[in-house]
């Protein structure tokens, strides 16, 4: 129910973001911010609008001031924006310390947890202050000065580490591109692949040839799904599995390998300091997961169940490809990496006479994400609406506004497309947060401000944004993250939207969302061909859906080995440490497809080393475990049943951080999750 106080819709200005001013201005926030908690320290008072109100306006304040710096240095990268980003980050990291360990603010709030007001709290505010303790602990504030000053550098370079992470990561995929004027070399690609490839060309400027192929995933991706050429395939395979480490065609350029031992010793070494045996263990403080066992064991259940499956969709795989190609798939070289997504469509199209390529052109930008807004009105009752967004940064970003019954409720920006300057991957992040403002307007409900962020192939000259079915699922995942973050009701900035939600348990809405792209009812929605407009025909919906498994055990086994990987790099790690020996350990266990010995998926696994999901990947396999379960009680019911469309809104995506994940989940289910939903749902029962 909305609250009665007037909204406020707050938009980012991205062109007031100047990099020779940057760090200038955030000091002088900061320097605000502190003045602010001295001043509310010293009030002496510890009730909810004394102390946790204006420690909210502050949080709100600083976060639109760095949401657009973060997100132009994310889609709109250049080195003066990166030097003054990496430098305020580190103002960032040592205000967020100080923060975390002001005692005077701790026992403020501490006092009002133990006042007569805590219990007078809705539910909402009393899981935002038993959180924000938590965090308090977490960030060191008992321990004594000197390990409070160990704590706060640990943190201030493990900013540094991560950023510095990310960004060899996106300077080595940027540094590897390959000219090409011999068409043959690019023998299998579909046309939309070539006009993708010419397009590039046009666009540098330093390239004369015809076609120019980089590391960027929509490029790197078809050549490994349709490129003849086995040598090319080889090529792009060891340029990207070698990105920004000791191996490969940019050997020790933008090399991660010490800022990977850096970064994991460091964490190592605060969870220590902080009462944990293993970052791991200090990860799983604000998860779902009791323990770190209760985690391998998780995986490992899961790993056990797939891989009988995974191993004989590798031995069909190998099989085919020696009937199709003998020549060079022998018997004892075998299928290699560089080979398994060439073969898998060849075989996808030859058992199911279906190809990604043949679902492109039902699947244009537009009429996906048009459909994909009448699924979330028929679900949840809401409507999306194209407007001008008074101040933008690139000609692909779309803005649209959220409204039910008439009035609106929130915003999203859309950055869908690849291109230049810009980290490659999909996410979703935030510039507002719904939450009760108190400014010098009065008492405000500020609506919440999504940015959603994509890499999908880009229009051509010669014809729009096609998407394949992977990009759409994609698409689906992102804008699920973007619907816990814009439907909920919640007015309490900590535990608003995906604020307070266990990190294992963010995923539940984007893995849900994902599930609309396989039923044909959604499908009439969101497919059209871009040309005639006629909906995806009956015989391609029928072979797209006895495809649906197709590989899934391999696919399952894939998330699992990188699952175990993280976590168990995050609870074994001493220094010394021989990461790539613990990879391959994992993969003996777990994998399938055999990797050559250079490979370096770690020196650009992100996720992990410059994301928030260190000792937490495992959380995709764990929320795609509570978003199977949850569907399936929309396969019961029916998918756009409005009631059971009501009750996932109300239990879950309103109510944001506000309750335990598990607690909503079983008023949602009636029960606890299953895992053998996700088993069903994936063929692999």
């Amino acid at each position: 129910m909305m609250t009665a106080y007037q909204p406020i819709l707050d938009l980012p200005s991205f062109s007031k973001v100047d990099a020779s001013t940057l760090v200038d201005e955030l000091k002088a926030l900061l320097d605000e911010c502190r003045a602010e908690i001295t001043r509310v320290i010293n009030s002496g008072r510890s009730s909810w609008d004394d102390i946790v109100q204006p420690m909210d306006e502050l949080a709100n304040r600083l976060n639109q001031f760095w949401a657009p710096v973060s997100h132009l240095n994310a889609v709109r990268n250049s080195e003066r924006l990166r030097e003054a980003y990496n430098a305020a980050v580190e103002l960032l990291s040592e205000y967020y310390t100080e923060l975390g360990q002001n005692k005077g603010l701790y026992q403020a709030y501490q006092a009002l947890a133990e006042s007569a007001e805590f219990e007078q709290l809705p539910q909402a505010k009393r899981k935002a202050l038993e959180d924000a303790l938590r965090s308090f602990r977490l960030s060191g504030v008992s321990l004594e000065a000197d390990v409070q000053k160990r704590y706060g550098e640990i943190s201030r370079r493990l900013a540094q580490l991560t950023s510095k992470f990310s960004d060899n990561v996106l300077d080595a995929t940027q540094a590897w591109k390959k000219p090409v004027d011999d068409k043959t070399l690019l023998s299998g690609l579909p046309e939309s692949a070539l006009d993708m490839l010419r397009s590039a060309a046009s666009k540098a400027d330093d390239c004369e040839a015809e076609y120019l192929l980089s590391l960027e995933f929509p490029c790197y991706h078809a050549i490994m799904t349709y490129c003849d050429t086995r040598e090319l395939r080889e090529e792009m395979y060891v340029a990207f599995s070698t990105r920004a480490s000791d191996q490969g065609p940019h050997a020790g350029q933008f090399d991660n390998t010490e800022t990977m031992h850096e970064i994991l010793s460091l964490r190592q070494e605060m969870a220590r300091l902080l009462g944990f045996d293993t970052y791991a263990e200090y990860s799983l403080a604000t998860k779902m997961a009791e323990d770190p066992q209760t985690v391998t064991s998780f995986l490992e259940e899961l790993a056990e169940k797939a891989r009988p499956f995974a191993r004989r969709e590798f031995d069909e795989l190998q099989a085919f490809a020696r009937e199709t190609d003998g020549e060079r798939i022998t018997q004892a070289q075998g299928l290699q990496a560089w080979d398994v997504g060439y073969y898998s469509e060849k075989l996808r199209k030859s058992r199911y006479d279906l190809s990604q390529e043949a679902l492109r052109p039902y699947f244009p930008a537009e009429r996906v994400i048009k459909g994909m807004f009448s699924v979330v009105s028929k679900l949840f009752g809401v409507q999306f609406e194209q407007a001008e967004a008074d101040d933008c940064y690139h000609e692909d970003v779309t803005f649209y506004r959220v409204k039910r019954d008439g009035e609106v409720i929130a915003a999203v920006y859309m950055d869908l497309f690849a291109r230049q300057q810009k980290r490659g991957g999909a996410w979703m992040a935030d510039y507002a947060v719904r939450y009760e403002r108190h400014d010098h307007d009065g008492v405000r409900l500020q609506l919440p401000v999504a940015f959603m962020t994509s890499n999908f192939t880009p229009a051509t000259d010669n014809q729009p944004s096609l998407l394949t079915h992977d990009e759409v699922t994609t698409l689906f995942h992102e804008f699920g993250h973007a619907l816990h973050h814009m439907l909920t009701q919640i007015d309490c900035y900590d535990v608003s939207g995906i604020n307070g939600v266990a990190w294992d348990a963010v995923e539940l809405p984007s893995q849900f969302m994902e599930n609309w792209c396989w039923e044909p009812e959604a499908l009439e929605l969101i497919s059209g061909h871009y040309e005639t407009g006629e909906p995806l025909p009956v015989d391609l919906l029928d072979k797209m859906l006895a495809a649906k498994h197709f590989n899934s055990g391999m696919m399952m086994v894939r998330q699992i080995e990188f699952s175990l990987f993280d976590f168990r790099l995050h609870q074994d790690y001493e220094t010394g440490f021989d990461v790539q020996k613990l990879l391959d350990e994992v993969r003996s266990k777990v994998a399938v497809v055999k990797v050559p010995a250079y490979n370096r998926f770690q020196h650009s696994f992100s996720h992990v080393f410059a994301g928030g999901y260190a000792a937490g990947y495992y959380s995709y396999k764990w929320a795609e475990v509570l978003a199977a379960d949850a569907f399936d009680l929309f396969t019961e019911k029916g998918i756009f049943d409005a009631e059971t469309g009501q009750g996932f809104l109300e239990n879950i995506l309103s109510k944001g951080g506000s309750e335990e994940a598990l607690t909503l989940f079983k008023r949602f289910r009636g029960r606890e999750p299953s895992v053998e939903a996700l088993l069903k749902q994936s063929g692999l029962q």
